[in-house]
């Protein structure tokens, strides 16, 4: 059987506050409450370059070019695109199809699947919701069970651990845009 190496989580890029402006814009600059904000679309840029480098190696060994994506397709109900379209510029890029079968609250679906994939894989998905993704990648809760409604900048990495089907954990900060934080979460 198939056993994703390594398994890459991010939280979708920069969104809008309840009350905006700043608005969400889709990739046609259409106003969309439901779409990412600026700063996310040019997170969603930079996570292209940060897994696909243009020139050079991966900015971080412990990242990897995935072979694989995978986004939420809703946000508790709502209809938010922010997921795939976190890991649109990426996609295209690569020449990927986003696989968006699981929706949020479908997080012990969506790590089966993953961790069935031969190959690297990335995910995007809604913040609140990441830890339970790390719990059923890791079997347990050591990973951090909350995910700071500020922070869009750091990468959850899970690497099969050689001669086990156990992954270990780990967090890679982007460091992509002005105000990224190097500290894990």
């Amino acid at each position: 059987m198939a056993r994703a190496q390594k398994i890459m989580v991010v939280r979708h890029g920069e969104k809008p506050q309840a009350v905006s402006p700043p608005y969400g814009v889709t990739a046609d600059g259409e106003q969309d409450a439901d779409s990412l904000l600026v700063a996310g679309w040019t997170r969603a840029g930079a996570l292209a370059d940060l897994f696909a480098p243009s020139r050079g190696p991966l900015q971080s060994p412990d990242l990897a070019q995935p072979q694989y994506l995978f986004a939420a397709t809703d946000e508790e109900g709502t209809k938010s695109k922010r997921p795939v379209e976190t890991l649109s510029v990426l996609a295209q890029k690569l020449m990927l199809t986003t696989n968006t079968t699981y929706t949020v609250g479908q997080e012990t679906q969506l790590a089966t699947a993953a961790m069935a994939c031969d190959g690297a894989v990335l995910v995007g998905w809604e913040h609140k919701h990441i830890p339970l993704i790390a719990n059923a990648i890791l079997g347990n809760t050591t990973a951090p069970q909350s995910w700071p409604g500020d922070r869009f900048d750091m990468v959850w990495v899970f690497d099969l651990e050689a001669g086990s089907s156990n992954y270990s954990f780990s967090q890679v900060p982007q460091l992509l845009l002005a105000g990224d934080q190097p500290d894990p979460i």
